[in-house]
């Protein structure tokens, strides 16, 4: 009997789609990038250092699975990067994107010829050609080639960075390691281009030397004219070739424009009344990029995010089925509903009209494709605590006497939540959002939610004890915790914006919260946060329950009274120390 896939596998594999394949490969490449500048910087010690340097990065780079592993990413990437040039319709120029689609483009026909000259003659000629004689031809030859050999440097690494930053700004590190990347990208590529100045200039003085030029510019290292001639010939047809292939994808992409014209025009219309004729073919992101509509997508249109989400109004029988890529994005942010779709990847092929779930900011300004404006996607847990019976409390007292007590257990709530280390940020009525690991780690986001849980009850009971001449019955709460990425950002309208977070992981711990009611107790806690914070270890009672909006049952524990999560601290303390 065939054993299924892991649901977990299954939905990593589901959420791998040409972007981040072409990611892997670029990751791969850019590791290599670093390798090779930092060889090119040993120039700046001797030509001696450079010949140790490049015997240990050969040594990795062309063992048989690591040389495999490169060359692949490196005809995959330039593959994939051919095909985007053809399938995106739209770009936003107000971005670095073209810059970095222009720059990917044009690194194989400036590279190729060190390659040919490099590697090619080592496979077929059999040549020797290291530091020694790269260097010596290029300051031996003509000045275009030095030049020719610095723009290809620079602008494989600009390429290479502006793709580790699309990538990288909305992870939450970002931010603090930024400064110290950016110090890299600089410093990296101007060691290595010193390194080549000053290798290159002392092999030009060592050349002065005829026993130097017997043992090192021999034609066995440099090769015949014939040899030599043949390699240019290859250099060429490569370069025509290339220039084929970008001509012929321009081409193609007329006769695909041409072809949708023809194809028929479908109407957009959106929720502020605005409709547009597009061509078939064009997802509804690059329909609003091309008419100027402002439409929130932090990762660009890179199915990376769920801030392009749609609404679509109507029937969606006649809708594209959506990618497993799309798939993915949707079922992370809990989204169900075949009526939400991402903006990026659907390509309608007949009219349609919806509404866009999040809204750019009428007044920053800003490009909708703009992260800053929105947010960033970041890994948090959410704690969500009400107050129970509320309504029964505002029964037999003045308006005023039930505003000062429900601000008194707010109070004493936020208390608990700041001194364990977390952010009371939204307050709903007699409830509370609070978020951990804003500025922590997801490990202690996790510890910091729980002790905040065993210090509200304890706070709590203060408050009874002091309210009790004044209360019927005690105060009684319910807190829900969960854990997972969100965006966070700014929320709200012009002097109105607030910072709050969005995403499946907050919904679901408010809906934890509500179980407390059904389930008789006063604190549930999903799974994966008691993994983090070792209650897995401890005799917490669990139970697997249904989450609305989710399709499989989520495995949480249930804590009868949080106080005793306090216990649990004081036991972790006494452990660590």
């Amino acid at each position: 009997m065939k054993t299924p896939a892991h649901p977990t596998r299954r939905q990593f594999f589901r959420g791998i789609g040409v972007r981040q394949v072409r990611l892997a490969c670029g990751l791969v490449l850019f590791s290599y990038l670093i390798s090779h500048f930092l060889n090119h910087a040993l120039g700046n010690i001797s030509l001696q250092a450079l010949a140790e340097g490049v015997y240990y990065h050969t040594l990795f780079w062309q063992f048989l699975p690591v040389a495999i592993a490169l060359y692949t990413a490196a005809i995959v990437h330039a593959g994939l990067g051919i095909f985007a040039f053809y399938q995106r319709r739209e770009f936003s120029w107000k971005t670095v994107e073209p810059l970095q689609l222009v720059l990917g483009l044009s690194i194989p026909a400036l590279i190729f010829s060190h390659i040919a000259g490099v590697r090619i003659s080592q496979t077929l000629y059999g040549l020797e050609k290291l530091y020694p004689q790269v260097l010596y031809a290029y300051w031996a030859g003509a000045a275009w080639r030095i030049w020719l050999m610095s723009a290809t440097l620079l602008v494989s690494w600009t390429h290479g960075c502006i793709g580790l930053h699309m990538w990288l700004r909305m992870k939450p590190f970002y931010k603090r390691a930024a400064p110290w990347l950016l110090a890299s990208a600089v410093l990296i590529p101007t060691l290595a281009l010193l390194g080549f100045y000053r290798g290159g200039r002392d092999a030009m003085a060592a050349a002065a030397d005829p026993h130097w030029r017997a043992e090192y510019l021999s034609e066995r290292h440099l090769g015949t004219p014939v040899q030599q001639t043949a390699l240019d010939n290859i250099v060429d047809g490569f370069a025509v070739f290339y220039l084929g292939l970008l001509g012929a994808v321009l081409l193609a992409r007329g006769v695909r424009a041409l072809h949708e014209r023809r194809g028929g025009i479908i109407t957009l219309s959106y929720n502020n009344g605005r409709s547009l004729r597009v061509p078939k073919g064009l997802s509804v992101l690059e329909a609003s990029l091309r008419y100027n509509v402002p439409h929130a997508s932090v990762c660009g249109g890179r199915a990376r995010c769920s801030t392009c989400r749609i609404r679509v109004i109507g029937d969606c029988s006649d809708l594209p089925a959506p990618s497993p890529r799309e798939a993915f994005v949707l079922a992370q942010v809990g989204a169900t509903d075949p009526s939400i779709r991402l903006a990026c990847q659907l390509r309608p092929v007949s009219d349609v009209s919806f509404f866009q779930l999040f809204l750019p900011s009428p007044v920053s300004g800003a490009p909708a494709t703009q992260a800053a404006g929105i947010g960033q996607e970041r890994y948090l847990v959410s704690l969500f605590v009400d107050m129970r019976g509320s309504t029964k409390l505002a029964e037999s007292r003045l308006p005023f006497d039930t505003v000062f007590i429900v601000n008194r257990f707010l109070g004493a709530v936020s208390q608990a939540v700041t001194s364990s280390g977390g952010q009371p940020n939204q307050f709903v009525g007699d409830g509370m959002l609070a978020l951990f690991g804003l500025s922590v780690d997801q490990q202690t986001a996790c510890r910091q939610a729980v002790q905040a849980a065993g210090r509200i009850a304890v706070n709590i009971e203060e408050l009874n004890t002091s309210l009790s001449h004044d209360l019927r019955e005690p105060i009684r709460f319910g807190i829900g915790i969960h854990g997972g990425e969100v965006i966070v950002g700014e929320i709200g309208y012009r002097d109105h914006m607030v910072f709050t977070a969005l995403g499946d992981a907050v919904n679901v711990a408010a809906r934890l919260q509500d179980m407390t009611k059904s389930l008789g107790c006063e604190a549930i806690i999903s799974e994966d946060v008691c993994a983090m914070t070792g209650l897995t270890a401890y005799d917490v009672p669990e139970q697997d329950v249904e989450i609305r909006g989710r399709t499989e049952p989520m495995r949480v524990r249930t804590v009868a009274e949080a106080k005793l999560l306090t216990a649990l601290e004081h036991a972790e303390q006494v452990v660590a120390a």
